[in-house]
């Protein structure tokens, strides 16, 4: 256990990144298994609180696939994927609304609230904050969407007023049908609208790796066109796809870094914000 004195020290050292952080804003895509373990769920809430009340500027964007899964499995629904993305019959968006709006994301902002009164669920259909179009419109019955527009005002409110946005990544089209959208772009697309300065992506995996078999095959430092070139190569598959494509996005559009990191490590978020290494992959221009 440390002395009173040893704790100052650790304190001081960290001083340099508090100061560097202050008034920055980041981008936390919070999904996996991960929100499935309780103990997990609350490290990450403590890591959330802790960087808001240091004045860093956090929003949060979940999915809920491994939720979602189950309720359609106790509905007999064979869940579908085309390249990592879900296909959204009727039935299916349905359910993913419900789940990810009226269960996953009140559960954690209950959680937030908890410790605080700061954090504020939203989903893209709150202020128009993201208009949606059919990601397959040659394919009428999928509910699957795409970004359309981004629109801040409701974010940049809550941020300028201290609050945590915790945002579903469910959205509607002009006429008001909702869609499905991938939490991963949804993320992406706020840090780019926000010129986020860092863009976290929390997985179940140990971050971009040449065989997925293999953590020591791990990137630890990638630049744009490197991440093309393993996309090319198809060692980029399933569900790291959209997360990949969502990152080149980003960095091509103003957000200076993304970490692609495992969310079961406890305390990750301190760990990649407020040390100079990280213990996933760090993407680059």
């Amino acid at each position: 256990m440390l002395n009173n004195f040893q704790r100052v020290e650790v304190l001081s050292n960290f001083l340099p990144f508090l100061q560097s952080w202050h008034g920055r804003i980041i981008v936390v895509k919070y999904g996996g298994s991960v929100m499935q373990n309780l103990s997990l769920k609350s490290k990450i809430v403590q890591d959330i609180l802790l960087l808001s009340y240091l004045g860093i500027k956090v929003i949060i964007v979940h999915g809920g696939g491994p939720i979602i899964n189950n309720w359609l499995s106790k509905l007999g629904i064979k869940p579908q994927f085309f390249n990592g993305v879900r296909m959204t019959d009727k039935n299916t968006m349905e359910l993913v609304e419900m789940v990810l709006v009226g269960k996953v994301n009140k559960d954690l902002v209950t959680l937030l609230n908890n410790s605080s009164s700061t954090a504020v669920g939203l989903s893209g259909k709150d202020a128009n904050l993201i208009i949606a179009s059919p990601l397959f419109p040659q394919q009428p019955d999928n509910y699957t969407g795409k970004i359309e527009k981004i629109n801040l005002k409701v974010v940049d409110l809550l941020l300028h007023s201290g609050y945590i946005p915790v945002i579903a990544s469910v959205a509607s089209d002009k006429n008001g049908q909702a869609y499905n959208i991938n939490a991963d772009s949804v993320a992406g697309a706020i840090a780019e609208s926000l010129n986020a300065d860092k863009l976290i992506l929390l997985t179940d995996m140990p971050g971009i790796m040449s065989d997925t078999n293999n953590p020591a095959s791990l990137f630890k430092n990638l630049d744009v066109q490197q991440l093309e070139n393993l996309k090319d190569k198809k060692i980029i598959l399933g569900g790291m796809i959209p997360k990949v494509d969502c990152c080149i996005k980003a960095l091509k559009n103003n957000v200076r870094s993304v970490h692609i990191v495992n969310g079961s490590i406890e305390h990750v978020l301190l760990l990649e914000i407020l040390t100079s290494s990280s213990t996933g992959s760090i993407l680059l221009p």
